[in-house]
Formats: C-alpha cells, structure tokens, sequence
C-alpha cells in the first residue's frame, strides 16, 4: 500500500492541464476532460506499477495537456523481455477499462452517451500510442523489435529516423483531413520536439549506456554475442558495436585469424577508467 501510495507521489500535473480545465468548465465539456484525464492517468499507473514490480526507477508521472508520460530513470541495460511488459502495460489497462464499461452499461449504471464517450476516448488513446513513433508506446515496441539484432546506438538510430518518416506520414494524413485540427497540431509539434531532442541527446544516452553497463548493477547476461574485431579499430568504434541484453567477448582478429580475445569489460575499463579514448584494440592486448 505504501509503495503505490510511492507513485500516486510521483504524479506531476503540468500547469497548463489546468488552463485546459478552466477553458472546459467555461465550454461545459468538464465530463468530456474528466474521462480523457481518468483514462491517460490509468494508462500511466499501468507502465508505472509494472515498472515498480521490477523495480525499475521511476523519476516521475506527467500528466500533459495532451496526453501523459511515465519518466523512468532506466538507460537500456534491463532485459528485453521486462521492457517489453512495461512497454505493453500501457495499452493493456484499456483492455480491461473496456470490459468494465460494458459490464457497467449492461446493469444501467452509466448512460449511452456516457459509455460512447468514454469508448471513444479510450480507442483513440489507445490507437495514438500504438503509432509506431518514439516516445509513444507504439515506438518503444519498434525500438525493441529492432533491439534484438541490432547494437544499441544503431538501434536508437534507425528508431528515430523510422519515427521521424511515421510522423510525417501521419501529419500528411492529418492535414488533409483535418488540416484545422488545433490537438493534432500540438501533438504533432510536441512528437517532432521530442525526436529532435533524442536525436540531440542520442551520444549522452548511449554514453549513459555504457556507464552503467560498466559502473552499474552487474548483470546476470544469459546470452553471448563474441564479436570480431580488427586490432586497429578504435575502443569507441568497439563500444558502438554493443547490443543490449548480450555479453560481447571480443575476438581479436587479422588476416582472418583470431590473434587474440578481450572481454567487454576491458574495453569499458580503460575507455573509462582509465581514460583511453584515443586507443585501439591492439594497445589492450599489449596491455592484457
């Protein structure tokens, strides 16, 4: 009980949602905010407990004029599969939230026009955060499905730049069938916003990547990935090849032979530790 009262705490309630319940109470359209903020709270609450059941760090629950954001202070180094449920916690809570409004209309406790309105909101809500396009859920699954293959930096790469063709798809679409459509112009502006800022920010994440790969909690890895690696590369063209969810032994190669082999945390040691960021992978088998 203590722990969720913990993330009712974390809620944050940008000012300007309360603009947007001013104007609503004067347009009699307070019912109409009061389901669309019930649904994106619980859609929230959804990837925040589930995040809390494994014990991810939560930073906080934002709450947006347009929509809501679950800031987890997590950088790419949990499982695979234990993103996957956080990312898909989200979108489950309007399974379940459209099973109780039928059972609710069935027994007459609500009204037809309520029951529309809410399951209008819901699909909606549920449907934008299913477009393939970062930050929303829907991205986070492209960025994991790409994930599984790809290393970590090329993975946010190719997720940003596949957002980015998503969103001007979309905004296309939107312009020519509801081109004065004041919501969809905030969202849109708001998605191109956030790409451009990932994109900014791409090399520290990857960098925060690596740190707690090396600093943080000791992962338990459950699958190898060795790597081969010519000894004139430089560590961070090294470093560039690293895949979340995989142990990399490095597999010295020349000529097509292997002339040697270093493990992943030899090359995160002296890149961080002790400050090789010029180095190449030779310079550490001369060291090891």
């Amino acid at each position: 009980m203590n722990n969720f009262l913990g993330l009712l705490r974390k809620i944050h309630i940008h000012p300007l949602f309360w603009i947007i319940v001013g104007i609503a109470v004067l347009t009699a359209r307070f019912q109409e905010l009061l389901v669309l903020f019930s649904i994106l709270l619980i859609h929230e609450m959804g990837h925040s407990i589930m995040a809390h059941f494994f014990s991810w760090r939560i930073k906080k629950i934002s709450i947006l004029p347009f929509g809501g954001v679950a800031e987890m202070d997590e950088h790419g180094n949990r499982p695979l599969k234990e993103e996957l449920l956080v990312v898909l916690a989200g979108p489950f809570q309007h399974v379940w939230l459209t099973l109780l409004m039928f059972m609710l209309l069935k027994v007459e406790v609500i009204s037809v026009s309520f029951f529309q309105t809410f399951m209008d909101y819901n699909l909606m809500i549920l449907l934008f955060n299913l477009l393939p396009i970062w930050p929303l859920d829907g991205g986070k699954l492209l960025h994991l499905l790409i994930s599984v293959n790809k290393p970590f930096l090329r993975a946010m790469r190719i997720t940003i730049l596949s957002s980015l063709c998503c969103l001007l798809f979309f905004h296309l679409i939107s312009m020519i069938f509801t081109p004065l459509n004041l919501n969809i112009w905030i969202v849109v502006i708001y998605l191109y916003i956030s790409l451009w800022a990932e994109w900014k920010q791409m090399n520290f994440v990857f960098m925060r990547f690596l740190l707690e790969r090396y600093y943080g909690k000791k992962m338990d890895f459950k699958r190898l990935r060795p790597l081969n690696v010519n000894g004139d590369e430089f560590l961070y063209e090294v470093l560039e090849k690293f895949q979340r969810g995989r142990k990399h032994p490095l597999l010295i190669m020349k000529d097509g032979k292997e002339i040697g082999n270093l493990d992943e945390n030899e090359v995160l040691h002296a890149y961080f530790a002790e400050k090789q960021i010029d180095a190449k992978v030779k310079d550490l088998m001369y060291s090891y």
